[in-house]
This record gives structure tokens, sequence and C-alpha cells, in this order.
């Protein structure tokens, strides 16, 4: 995070004695990125961090990729995925595989049920809540979020997520680096710039740790190692609660922002997707498309123009509002598009003209877009449409051709 935040108690010095009421000592644990050259925070546990008292396998859900061949634009209905009871689901452990490649994974779930208490030590994760609310609970303190909250997880952040009054739907974007605010948007010490669409004001960092006793508990662990995709989970036994920090300071520590305090960046003319970024990383960014006044030149087109994304693939998650330049093409609320690099895509047929003299668009979606292609997870053929890549063309397909959603025709 680009600025220091304190919570609970710490001495006045780093690396210093900090004593426990009874006079025994806590222990100092820095967590930092990038070894010691980049952002890091300081915290204080009751117990060793480091203690272990039993090791063992977690099986991953599935995080098999199928390549997507031949190349072809795709919509997934995200909301197929949450038939049946989700009493049982939780954010964690239920995650359904979307699309992938070598810098992030693309996952969705809803969850129910209370997380297994986890930590992802390959990169960080972003949390998008679509709906529902939940109790992020971390070692640096907890978050309330609810419905349009982005969560930003460090790399190895122990944590779980707990629905509060129902059902969570979370889309999870989850990284095989760092996630952050474009570097555009940031002074050269880090301060969040008066161009950039949204301030330190609007991130809400966790509340003051709080110490939980427990003993003999699991903490379940994706890493690298040798699953499919180079991911493997393990299950760390702690002789104590990792959530036993009394105090902690630094510039690394999870935090939320709601898509409603990104402010947009409009024009005469209509802006270019980077316009739209809100955060970044290896290898992708993440743009949010929200409500906003459109384009006001006399002569204006606001829906965007076709293109061709030559070194992306871009994913687009449509989670609100009425998108118009997707219009006619099936995609609705919990769609998610895939547009390939190599394949022009723009405004569905009729969209263009539809748009013409519109002032205001009511829109909500979250877009990925990646520099190497993405393959598709179990979550992505399960609930492929079958149909979109035939939209620009009102659904015209060689004769004797039907869509085989394991990626291909036959």
């Amino acid at each position: 995070m680009p600025y220091y935040r304190s919570a609970g108690c710490v001495p006045r010095k780093r690396h210093t004695q900090h004593r426990t009421p009874e006079g025994g000592l806590y222990s100092e644990e820095l967590m930092g990125e990038e070894g010691f050259s980049s952002d890091s925070s300081l915290l204080y546990h009751v117990g060793i961090p480091s203690a272990v008292v039993d090791v063992r396998v977690w099986d991953l859900p599935d995080q098999t990729l199928t390549p997507n061949h031949p190349l072809t634009p795709r919509h997934f209905a995200t909301h197929a995925l949450s038939v049946g009871d989700a009493a049982g689901v939780d954010a964690v452990t239920g995650r359904r595989l979307l699309l992938g490649n070598a810098d992030v994974r693309l996952s969705y779930v809803v969850a129910g049920a209370p997380s297994p208490l986890y930590r992802n030590a390959i990169g960080d994760e972003c949390l998008y809540v679509e709906s529902g609310r939940a109790e992020v609970e971390t070692l640096f303190g907890d978050l309330s979020v609810g419905e349009g909250d982005y969560v930003i997880v460090p790399r190895a952040t122990t944590h779980r997520i707990v629905p509060t009054g129902g059902p969570v739907r979370i889309y999870a974007i989850e990284a095989n680096s760092h996630i952050g605010p474009p570097k555009r948007y940031l002074s050269r010490y880090g301060q969040l710039l008066e161009h950039a669409p949204y301030c330190e004001r609007d991130l809400r960092g966790p509340a003051a740790p709080r110490v939980v006793d427990g003993e003999d508990v699991d903490v379940y662990i994706k890493h690298r190692g040798p699953g499919p995709g180079g991911i493997a989970g393990t299950v760390h036994t702690l002789p104590q609660h990792p959530f036993d920090v009394v105090g902690w300071d630094g510039c690394l520590y999870p935090y939320a922002f709601n898509i409603a305090d990104y402010e947009p960046i409009t024009g005469r003319v209509h802006q270019p997707p980077p316009a739209h970024q809100v955060f970044e990383a290896a290898n992708f960014v993440i743009c949010n498309f929200v409500p906003r006044k459109v384009d006001y030149h006399p002569q204006a087109v606001p829906v965007p123009y076709y293109h061709s994304n030559v070194d992306s693939d871009e994913v687009m998650f449509y989670c609100g509002g009425d998108y118009e330049a997707r219009k006619g093409s099936g995609i609705g609320q919990g769609s998610i598009s895939l547009h390939p690099g190599g394949h022009p895509h723009g405004p569905q047929p009729g969209a263009v003209e539809r748009s013409l003299g519109a002032e205001f668009f009511d829109e909500l979606a979250v877009m990925v877009d990646t520099f190497r292609p993405l393959d598709l997870g179990e979550a992505a053929l399960a609930t492929d449409d079958g149909r979109y890549a035939w939209s620009w063309s009102g659904g015209r397909r060689p004769a004797g051709a039907t869509t085989d959603v394991s990626g291909g025709t036959r």
C-alpha cells in the first residue's frame, strides 16, 4: 500500500524489545515484498509464527486448464455455477476455476459457509464481491465487505472469509505477483495523485487486530508445487491460532475499495479502456466500467469501436446495470465474456446506432486484460453458452457445425 498505518500495540522503535504484560517477549515478524526492497509490515505475535505441529496435502479444486483452441470468443454464465445449496460451500475450497495462465487465475464461487483459514503463497488476491456480505478475518484485523467491494489480500496473508446474512458471490482474481494501484496514479513516493480516479480516503483498512485463542489450528496454503499449472496445496497445523497479533505497523496490509467510489474519467469522445484502470499486476491489468456520463462531442459514438487487442486477452465480468454494447448477445448479470487476442471484437450489431445521442450509461463491469493467452478451466467448460462466437453474424454458422464447449467445433 502507498501509505503507512499502525494498529494495536507496537513498540516505539522497530526491532526492539516488546514485552507482554507478564514480562515475556512478543515475537516480531517482518512481512515484506521483494525481499527487503519493497512494502512491508511488522507484526507482533503472542506465539511463534513459524511453529508447526503437522503438515498434510490439501487436494485443491480442479486446476486443469484447456487451451482455447481453435481460437474462439466465448461467453460463460457464472450464475449457472450456483445451482443448488450454497450453505455447505466456502469461498476458498469452493472456488471454480474459469480461466488461467502463468500470471493469473480467475475463479467464481457462491459461498454460504465460513472458509478455513487460508493463505495464498503464490501471489496477491483481488476478490470482487458481486453480492452478499462477509467478514474477511485476517491476522491484521477484520474487514467488513459487501456488494461492489474489491478486497486486496497480499500474498501469504492468513485469512478466512465468513459470509454474513446469506450466501456471498465472489469473483476471485488470483495473481502470481502483487496487485496494486497503477504506477501512473502514484507519486514517486507512493501517494495517489490528483488525476487518479480514487484516493487514500476511499481505501478501507482492517480493524484493530484481535488475539484469538485456539490450539492445533489448520491453515490451508496454496503454493507452487507439482500440481496442474505448477500449483499445489498443503495444510499446516499450528500449535496456536495464527490470529495472535497484538499490533502491527507498515505499508503492507489487506484493504477494501468499493467500486462506487471509483470516479470515472470521461471525455468528448470515447475513452479507451486504460482510462478505466483500477489495479495492475505483472502481465495483467484490472479495469472497471461504472455508471457514468458518456461522450459529449455532438458526433460522438458512445459505445466502443471495434478493436483488436493484439497483445491481450480481454475478460469482462458483467456485474450490474445494462451493458449497451452487448445487447443481443445473450450476456446478462453474472456473465463473463472472453475476447481472445487475434480476434477483433466490439459492439453487437445495432448497438452503435442505438447508442447515438446517449448521455449516460448505467453499467457495471470488471475487466481483466492479460498479456499472455488464457486457457479454459473446468467452470468455463461447464458454462460456455456455445453461441457467443456467432453473435456478430446473427448466429450464422457453416452448415452442420455446432459448438463444442471443450474448445472447438464438431
